[in-house]
């Protein structure tokens, strides 16, 4: 027998609904949605058709009367309600889940479980509460990036598991609570060419809609020619990202080594072998457990990252010895590294180490860290010289100093930028302590107090009118030079001060923040503030946008191919910045 719905008029509570069968029947047993809390089935007064699920039932209460209930236990439910259904869209954001998950029996399983009383949304609800929410939070993100007074802007361009071309930029900034903030502006699809013309249209664009067009200091991208070209083109300081100049050096040096080239060659052999061969691998894995040692595999060297290199020679040196034994034991023509070759590895391992700790501290996105470009490249520097002074190996020293040189040219070249020399300056634990050259820091402190000038406030005419004579207008032109002349001298002495007096401080400790330090010392140096807030904004790399296309590629999966550019924009915008 068919059945059908009737629901009564809403004059009471949706427990009214009473069960009325024109014929007997044969007892079935009780569906378990939660729906049927308000409903029972009838088999006259056709209202709401019935075919095996009660998705019409839940349109109807949902649209004429969810909202209707006013019993302070409805209203619980619908704020229980709204508070899941938030939480479901955050992990949906956070987790890169596809929007198709609250269709997964497993997953609809499992919320069962955990609250039998919730009804999850539809997949195109959860589309349009990501839609919702991602309006919401861009128009405070938007309110909040116009208030600030300075920005910095990394960017980058990404393919797709679909072959589009994306370009992300991303804004980062001191809030009015001196504190280093970061934002995604957009993940926008490119399908023109990468001229630079192309790209500056699309970050204007943007820099235009979120409001920063006057308020750019620095644009921070990788070195392709492009990029670079993009800066120009739309007039705005830009430095290349530090990983990628690190990434530079080493690679040029290594190659410029040509007795490293062979060892290399031999250990991608020998890693490669490990990692295609299953017999190898289970070998390698069972030495390691006779031999009482954690169970690790070898690394594979990717041809774009020079600290893959040095990830791979560090895992071979420390598994020489399994790695050895293995072979020994397995029918392969593949040759060890001999007892030379792994000294000459040591001693470039022990010569690379630095350059890969610079890597990971200048890619911090938290922290002010384009302020530690110069200091930390002179450490290197230093450390390299020290470090070079006890090399036996003759492969290592050729590569320390191709690695010298190359450092030196990178280092003499950023110290002459003022976005970097006044970053340094202004950050209290390196002052000109954080510069190689004693001339370039003197340089920056000039170019320091130049900048502090030009925000100094001008003093007023009254203050120089003892200097012209009423109404002698033969004198007015030199007294008015005069005059000027007097108003600059003592905005340049003001400022000279300004900077003199935060120079004579201590260097703050290494670990401090230098953001609290300007927060505390913002009425004592208040130019000086201003300009703090505007260069230590700025981020040694690009490593911000690169992480965001990280996550793309677990956004754009093979399960969400289909995935449109906008949608993709918004995912991505929330992820970054909810």
């Amino acid at each position: 027998m068919e059945f059908i719905k009737e629901e009564r008029e809403d004059t009471s509570d949706p427990e009214e609904y009473k069960t009325k069968e024109a014929e007997p029947q044969t007892a079935k047993k009780r569906k378990t949605s939660p729906v049927w809390e308000y409903f029972d089935q009838i088999s006259f007064n056709k209202v709401l058709g019935y075919n095996n699920n009660t998705s019409s039932m839940i349109r109807h209460y949902r649209a004429l009367h969810e909202n209707k209930e006013g019993s302070g236990c409805g209203h619980s439910q619908a704020a229980r309600k709204q508070e899941l259904d938030e939480a479901l869209v955050t992990m949906i954001v956070k987790d890169t889940q596809p929007f198709s998950i609250v269709e997964d029996v497993g997953f609809r399983d499992f919320v069962q479980k955990l609250d039998p009383s919730y009804v999850l949304p539809t997949r195109r609800a959860v589309k349009a509460m990501v839609e919702a929410k991602y309006a919401e939070s861009k128009e405070k993100a938007k309110a909040e990036v116009k208030k600030v007074s300075a920005v910095s802007l990394t960017s980058d361009m990404w393919t797709s598991i679909n072959t589009d071309a994306c370009l992300a930029v991303a804004c980062h900034y001191v809030d009015s609570n001196t504190c280093l903030n970061s934002v995604l502006l957009g993940v926008l699809t490119f399908p023109q060419a990468h001229t630079a013309e192309d790209l500056a249209q699309v970050k204007a664009s943007l820099m235009e809609e979120w409001g920063i067009t006057h308020s750019v200091t620095c644009l921070v991208t990788d070195g392709a020619a492009d990029m670079i070209a993009c800066g120009r083109e739309l007039r705005l300081r830009h430095t290349v990202c530090i990983a990628h100049t690190l990434n530079l050096i080493v690679k040029k040096a290594l190659e410029q080594t040509s007795a490293l080239a062979d060892i290399l060659a031999k250990a991608r052999k020998l890693v490669g072998f490990f990692r295609s061969s299953t017999t190898a691998k289970e070998k390698l894995a069972q030495l390691q457990q006779q031999m009482g040692r954690p169970t690790l595999k070898l690394v594979q060297e990717a041809e774009t990252r020079w600290n893959s290199t040095f990830e791979m020679l560090r895992r071979l040196v420390e598994l020489r010895e399994p790695v050895g034994a293995a072979l020994a034991s397995l029918a392969t023509e593949i040759p060890p590294l001999s007892s030379d070759e792994f000294s000459s590895v040591s001693a470039c391992l022990a010569l690379l180490s630095g350059f890969n700790d610079a890597t990971v501290e200048l890619s911090e996105e938290k922290r002010v860290s384009g302020s530690k470009v110069l200091p930390l490249l002179k450490m290197l520097d230093e450390n390299l010289q020290e470090e070079m002074t006890d090399v036996a190996s003759p492969v290592a020293r050729q590569m320390g100093e191709h690695l010298k040189r190359q450092l030196r040219e990178k280092l003499n070249t950023l110290q002459s930028m003022s976005i970097m020399s006044l970053s340094t300056m202004l950050d209290p634990r390196f002052k000109a302590m954080g510069f190689l050259s004693p001339t370039k820091a003197s340089e920056a402190i000039k170019r320091l107090t130049s900048e502090c000038a030009a925000i100094v406030p001008t003093p007023s005419a009254s203050r120089g009118a003892g200097l012209v004579t009423p109404g002698n207008k033969l004198w007015r032109h030199l007294d008015d030079r005069v005059m000027e002349s007097r108003r600059r001298h003592s905005v340049t002495a003001d400022a000279a001060v300004e900077v003199q007096r935060y120079l004579a401080e201590p260097n703050i400790g290494r670990s401090e923040d230098p953001l609290q330090y300007w927060e505390r010392q913002k009425l004592i140096y208040p130019h000086l503030y201003r300009l703090a807030v505007k260069y230590l904004c700025t981020p040694a790399s690009s490593v911000p946008c690169e992480r965001v296309f990280s996550k793309a590629g677990e956004v754009v999966s093979k399960k969400r191919t289909r995935l449109s550019p906008k949608t993709l924009e918004k995912l991505m915008f929330l992820n970054k910045n909810v």
